[in-house]
This record gives C-alpha cells, sequence and structure tokens, in this order.
C-alpha cells in the first residue's frame, strides 16, 4: 500500500472541502484534499442560489452566476413577484464554481487527490489519525495530525467513527437543467402547494438567457413524495410558469440530499472538524448552504491549521471554530426552522393567505426573510413596527426563536 503524510487530510472538495483546504494551505501547512469523483464537480447535486454579497466577498469571479433582481412565488391559484433595483441574489454555475475554489486551493498549496474513494478511517486511540482511500484498483494511505470532514450529506468520516448517525430530517431536491425558449434571466420562481410539493417547493432558476433549472424538494420523512417523479409530471404538464418557458430541452439531471436536522450534530473531536452538509450548516428555510460551507470551510481550516502548528489537535482546542460558527448562525437557523415549520403542509387556500403576506415585504425584507439573516433589532422592529398586522404577526414568530 503506497502511503503519504500529510499535517491535514480533508475528505470532499466540495465548497467546504475546497475553502477549508485553501485556508490551512495558505496557513503554511500541507494538505491533501481527496475527492472521489474524476473530477471536482463531475456531478451537482445543488441548485447553486446563494448571494451576491456573499459571491464577492469570497471572490468568485462574476463568470460564475446569474444575477436575479426578481424574486417571484406562485400557489396554484395566486402569483406575486417581489422585484429590486439591483441583483442581490445569485444562481451559480456549480461546477464552474467549486472547480475555482479547488483551483484556489491547488494554487495555495493543496495537494488534490480526484478519483480517491475513502474507504476505512486511520485511528490511534480511537483519534483520527488519517484514511486510507480506494484509487482505481490499489489503496492509499494517507497519513495525518488532523482530519476534516466534508464529505456532504453522507458524513463518511464521522459516521465511520461511530460519532454520528444518518440525519432523520433532510431535504431531497431533483432538478433538470434544461435550454428553454423563454428566460426571464434576472427572474426566479419558487412554486408552493401540493400539487408542486407537499412538503416543500418547486422551483425554476436561470442559469443565463437561455438556460434555467427546473426542481422539485420535498422534506423527508414529512412527505413519501418522489421529488424526481413529481418533477417529470410538473414538466410534463408544463404546471405554472413552466408553460412560460415555451419549448424545454433537457441538458442534465442533478439530484441532492441536504441535512435539515438543525444544531444537532456536534461538529469538532480530537483531532477531527466537521464542515458543511457534515455538520447540518444549511439554511432550513429553502436548504441552501454554499455560502455557509465556504464561510465556516475556512475557518475550520485556519483553526485546523494554527491547531496542527501548536501541537495540540485535541477537541478543546478546535472548538474556538464550533463557537464560531454557531455564534453566527445558531439564531439564524432557529428562527428559519420556525417558518419552514409554519410552511410545511399548509394547504393550497393556506398558502394564498402566506403570499399575500410575503407580498407586504419590501424587497430587502424579503432576502433577509428567505435567507434567514435578520438581525434581532431588525425583527424586533419589523415585529413591533411594521405598517401591516400579518408582517408583524410573521415576525412575531421568528422573534421567538431569537
Amino acid at each position: 500500500m503506497n502511503e503519504y503524510d500529510f499535517d491535514l487530510v480533508i475528505v470532499g472538495a466540495g465548497p467546504a472541502g475546497s475553502s477549508a483546504a485553501f485556508a490551512a494551505s495558505s496557513e503554511g501547512v500541507s494538505v491533501a484534499l481527496l475527492e472521489k469523483e474524476e473530477a471536482v464537480a463531475e456531478t451537482v447535486r445543488t441548485s447553486g442560489v446563494t448571494w451576491i454579497e456573499d459571491a464577492k466577498e469570497f471572490g468568485i469571479p462574476e463568470a460564475c452566476y446569474n444575477p436575479i433582481s426578481n424574486y417571484s412565488f406562485c400557489s396554484p391559484t395566486k402569483s406575486v413577484t417581489i422585484s429590486d433595483e439591483k441583483p442581490k441574489a445569485v444562481v451559480l454555475d456549480v461546477r464552474k464554481t467549486y472547480r475555482h475554489l479547488a483551483e484556489e486551493a491547488q494554487n495555495s498549496g493543496t495537494k488534490l487527490f480526484v478519483n480517491t474513494n475513502v474507504i476505512e478511517i486511520v485511528t490511534d486511540n480511537n483519534k483520527p489519525v488519517g484514511v486510507i482511500a480506494k484509487v482505481s484498483e490499489s489503496q492509499v494511505k494517507f497519513n495525518a495530525k488532523m482530519v476534516i470532514d466534508c464529505s456532504g450529506f453522507q458524513s463518511v468520516v464521522v459516521k465511520s467513527l461511530g460519532l454520528a448517525e444518518q440525519w432523520g430530517r433532510f431535504g431531497a431536491g431533483a432538478e433538470y437543467e434544461v435550454k428553454a425558449e423563454n428566460v426571464q434571466s434576472d427572474t426566479w420562481w419558487l412554486m408552493v402547494g401540493q400539487e408542486y410539493s407537499p412538503a416543500g417547493y418547486a422551483w425554476i432558476f436561470p442559469v443565463s438567457k437561455d438556460t434555467v433549472r427546473i426542481g422539485v424538494g420535498v422534506g423527508k420523512p414529512e412527505s413519501d413524495v418522489d421529488p424526481t417523479e413529481r418533477l417529470d409530471k410538473l414538466i410534463e404538464e408544463k404546471k405554472g410558469p413552466i408553460k412560460d418557458l415555451g419549448d424545454i430541452t433537457k441538458i442534465e439531471f442533478h439530484y441532492g440530499l441536504i441535512p435539515n436536522d438543525g444544531l444537532s450534530r456536534k461538529t469538532v473531536y480530537d483531532n477531527l472538524i466537521l464542515v458543511g452538509d457534515s455538520a447540518g450548516q444549511a439554511n432550513p428555510l429553502v436548504l441552501e448552504g454554499i455560502r455557509y460551507a465556504i464561510r465556516f470551510g475556512r475557518v475550520a481550516g485556519r483553526t485546523a491549521a494554527n491547531a496542527i502548528k501548536s501541537g495540540d489537535t485535541t477537541q478543546k482546542s478546535l472548538e474556538p471554530y464550533e463557537k464560531n460558527w454557531k455564534k453566527a448562525i445558531e439564531s439564524k437557523i432557529n428562527s428559519a426552522s420556525k417558518i419552514q415549520n409554519r410552511w410545511i403542509g399548509l394547504t393550497d387556500e393556506e398558502w394564498e393567505k402566506e403570499l399575500e403576506v410575503i407580498s407586504e415585504l419590501s424587497a430587502d425584507e424579503f432576502l433577509d426573510f428567505i435567507r434567514a439573516d435578520f438581525s434581532v433589532s431588525s425583527i424586533v422592529r419589523l415585529a413591533t413596527h411594521h405598517p401591516k398586522l400579518a408582517v408583524r404577526q410573521l415576525f412575531n414568530i421568528v422573534k421567538g426563536s431569537q
């Protein structure tokens, strides 16, 4: 068996893994970034929605995303559009973005290993000190002082160590990337109600002037609906705004799972950090987490590098990472969970009323709401002083989780 020695091994070259690798390599430690597929982002598992201020902060090139300035909701009988003067959201070219992040890590000194599937965790006194991976028909051992688990929903490392079980509550999403005859490239659609998804929503997210992603997300275990079957049916019947796209040509199919168990998982152990979907770092309202993966991947990489250089990789030395990310988003995730619990299983009639409430929001209020980015002071202000009673009632729900 071939062996490599690194300071740090990172499992998974998605946005969390590449960001952690970039940050750790930039601090001068040796990093192996392991990707099980033959290329980074060979398989796309996400629709790629995030926010323009985050994309710019992370240095994601403008060529990697399509800006959005109109936000449309529809139920079977009602539609609402909130427009902004300038784009605040983006739909990422996921493959291009993830490869940019991986290249950034490599340029900082990370060694990327593709087609490298972790099959065993190497331990010393129950602490991870490396991994064994299958590469083609052979096995390779990667020795390390620390491991970061960025393996996504499957949580390969932490589950192999018996430190966590599979997520009990999660979202399952299926989408087609398609060429379409009529694309409003600055407008996304979220489609709600029983015919779209009984515990979730459907979407149209434009990638460019002639390409969109049409998808369906379903909450599990709340619903047993298969998102792929529901998606095929919606496209075949050209439901709602799908009919306005005109002729559709399917290019690629995407399928993914994202945890929705909130902050239920511990994310630091001796010699081990969890980031991204492995850690459950997702906004439960619309189940998006790319910005969290990048942001906290960088925090994890710096934390790991500092621990390695100090010679202390115990859980205690890594706790600043967990305190950092939970302080940043714990109240926001709790707020979003409150609203998600309100939304799951609404009847079509109840969605009619909910869309009326949403229509009363300004663009900034809507965006802060949907991305769960309210400060405590702004939530209190909206719950107390908003001119519309229905909006005040909505934000009283959010305020109760702060």
